[in-house]
């Protein structure tokens, strides 16, 4: 499995809005928070791994 970064950029209600940190991208992804560690807030860097996002 591939290992990705990103950076919670903003929480827009249920979603958050992810930036891919680890390559050069402007893209934006929309994830819906239960997804993601109950803590992370906006700023919070990530990695997604397995299936899986958990806090770097």
């Amino acid at each position: 499995m591939e290992r990705y970064e990103y950076v919670v950029v903003s929480i827009d209600g249920d979603y958050a809005h992810l930036k891919r940190t680890d390559i050069e991208s402007d893209d934006l992804k929309l994830v819906a928070r239960a997804l993601l560690p109950p803590e992370a807030g906006e700023g919070t860097e990530l990695v997604y791994e397995c299936l899986e996002y958990s806090i770097k």
